[in-house]
């Protein structure tokens, strides 16, 4: 690389947006002297570092085209309806019109020099410490060494990151949940107990608001036939080995007891008097929460949330509706209550105090009023 003026000014740019503000490089096809860099948890969501000469409207207005383009294609991709950008040109015309730039989600930067970068009102707007970052007591080769070495150990450190959240872990929760759903089957079958146990421990709204509150969890343990258990049991497998590895074990069990409590209570809310077992409430939280992990990570995962998380959530709660004997409110509800108490538990890494401090609010305000409508509006 050639250390002219304008080199030096974008390793300087490099630097503080990867490893100060945890902006990733975006790799795009065609692209040429620009540097496109993502944070999808940061107000502005992208940065573009332009070097390329702009030396007309015309051109510019091309530009403010091609980035509408490639933004559009990040929104599908990553699930973000909003995306604010900031372009910094490097080389930009006196001539050019700014003001044709109508677009208050493309911020434009004309600045030739790191004085004029550290004084233009946006920069100093949206990263006020950007002005103290750009100093380096380093020169020449030693400054492109220390950046790159920086920057690299910053992508080493996200790469560990990843592998630990990625890494194929023992789903032992998950096993022993298919383990109880198992020998709650049998057992009783091979005595001949099961209808007696399904009568004493299935969710029955009548017989939790007298006090049976235990057949919030019992019921989620039980199933009316070896497909219904073979189904939930694969799902389970299939979803849960998954969520499991993500989250780790402790917050992956509160998740999936906590899905099936509340799937429970909207069955006795919108169910009537009927009995209800399954696991499906509680599988159905595990889709919600994996939905949910799957938004943090959605530059990781976003084509499988849309190619298959999101398709299996809506054929699933489809076939609920159209299959007589599906308790599809208890589906409802596991869903919503895996959505929110993963918000309350947070993301590793990704959700901050704030985030979950509002998820707890929301999640109890949530509980409290399922409860008030199993126990109170429906039992009357």
């Amino acid at each position: 690389m050639e250390l002219n003026d304008t080199n030096i000014i974008i390793l300087k740019l490099l630097h503080y947006f990867i490893t100060e503000k945890n902006y990733n490089p975006i790799i795009l096809q065609g692209v040429e002297d620009e540097v496109w860099l993502e944070n999808l948890d940061a107000d502005i969501k992208v940065i573009r570092i332009v070097s390329d000469y702009i030396h007309n409207n015309e051109q510019f207005n091309f530009d403010l085209f091609k980035t509408k383009r490639i933004v559009k294609k990040i929104r599908k991709k990553t699930f973000t309806f909003n995306i604010k950008v900031l372009s910094i040109f490097l080389d930009m015309g006196e001539n050019v019109n700014r003001e044709l730039n109508t677009n208050p989600s493309l911020l434009c930067v004309n600045a030739k020099t790191e004085k004029e970068i550290k004084k233009d009102p946006i920069v100093s707007e949206n990263f006020p410490d950007l002005k103290d970052k750009l100093f380096y007591k380093e020169k020449g080769m030693e400054l492109f060494a220390k950046i790159t070495f920086d920057i690299n150990n910053h992508n080493r450190e996200d790469a560990d990151k990843m592998e630990r959240v990625f890494r194929s872990k023992f789903p032992f929760i998950t096993y022993l949940l298919i383990a109880i759903n198992v020998i709650c089957f049998f057992v009783p079958l091979l005595f001949g107990q099961y209808n007696t146990l399904i009568s004493m421990f299935c969710v029955h709204g009548p017989s939790i608001r007298a006090g049976q509150y235990y057949r919030l969890i019992t019921g989620m343990f039980l199933h009316g036939n070896i497909l219904h258990l073979v189904f939930n049991c694969y799902a389970l497998y299939v979803i849960g080995s998954q969520l499991e590895s993500f989250l780790g074990k402790a917050k992956y069990i509160i998740i999936y007891l906590f899905s099936g409590i509340v799937g429970a209570l909207f069955s006795m809310t919108f169910g009537g008097n009927y009995a209800s077992i399954g696991a499906s409430g509680a599988i159905f939280g595990l889709m919600g929460s994996l939905l949910y992990f799957g938004y943090y990570y959605r530059v990781y995962l976003g084509n499988v949330v849309k190619s298959q998380i999101l398709p299996l959530i809506i054929i699933n709660l489809f076939l609920g509706f159209v299959i007589n004997g599906v308790d599809n409110f208890a589906h409802i509800g596991g869903l919503i209550g895996g959505a929110l108490i993963t918000l309350s538990l947070g993301i590793k890494d990704k959700s901050s105090k704030f985030e979950m401090f509002n998820g707890w609010i929301v999640t109890l305000i949530f509980l409290a009023f399922t409860y008030y409508m199993a126990f109170v509006l429906a039992g009357r």
